[in-house]
């Protein structure tokens, strides 16, 4: 299975325009020293700078076709973090717009070497970082739209806990299947002593797991995430086979 985006392209890169802008306004809520929580050690300032820097590094691979090794790291002299991220935001869709979402693209991830993984990773890059600095600035945070929020969990499960964690060797200590469900969408996750292992899976898949995980797509998409604490999702079943798949997130994600 490949980590092909459940939503549209083109709604993806609206999302990413968007949620670029939803955190410059969070961004000018709070000062720009703020610790934003969520990511410790990070100001809000340096949570903004982060993701114009990461925009700029997805387009190098893009038009290059290999990790970057340099690219504009920092604002330019004079340029605000604001400026900087909306430079790097609208850089970035101009390259992904000019692309389809199967075209050929080198990526980190082998599961899915196309123009559409940046695409889907730059939306919810932004995104996640975009609920942080609301967070932090203690601002109401603005809605993540079904569709967007169940790319989110599939994104992950599959990409995160199913490709990071192997990458860094990182395993369970104890075997345990959870499925996670959210607006009639399904996934199957798997750990062992060995590796972990996420699927998508039908609606009505009847595989026997330990535990349920459930709630509003967006609950569950942030909690994943790390975002939302447990009493953001339901639990049916084997709440340390949860724990474990919680904390193994927080490994890959960090």
């Amino acid at each position: 299975m490949t980590g092909t985006s459940v939503v549209d392209h083109g709604r993806l890169l609206n999302v990413i325009g968007y949620e670029a802008e939803l955190l410059v306004e969070a961004s000018r809520a709070g000062a720009p020293d703020l610790a934003v929580p969520t990511c410790p050690g990070w100001t809000v300032s340096e949570v903004v700078r982060h993701v114009g820097s990461v925009h700029r590094a997805a387009s190098h691979w893009l038009l290059r076709g290999e990790a970057p090794r340099q690219w504009q790291r920092d604002p330019a002299v004079g340029q605000t973090v604001q400026g900087y991220l909306r430079e790097g935001a609208d850089a970035l869709r101009d390259v992904l717009a000019a692309r389809g979402p199967s075209e050929p693209a080198a990526t980190w991830w082998g599961g899915d070497p196309t123009a559409g993984f940046w695409c889907r990773r730059m939306a919810h890059e932004t995104t996640v970082h975009r609920i942080d600095t609301e967070q932090a600035a203690g601002v109401d945070s603005a809605e993540i739209a079904t569709d967007i929020a169940l790319d989110g969990i599939d994104e992950a499960l599959l990409l995160w806990f199913g490709h990071r964690l192997p990458m860094l060797g990182v395993t369970g200590t104890r075997a345990a299947t959870v499925a996670v469900t959210a607006a009639g969408c399904r996934w199957i996750t798997r750990m062992t002593s060995e590796g972990t292992v996420a699927r998508r899976v039908a609606a009505d898949d009847a595989e026997e797991v330990d535990a349920v995980v459930s709630g509003e797509p967006d609950h569950v998409y942030l909690w994943l995430w790390g975002r939302q604490g447990p009493g953001a999702v339901a639990v049916d079943g084997d709440e340390d086979a949860v724990g474990q798949l919680w904390a193994l997130l927080r490994l890959a994600t960090r």
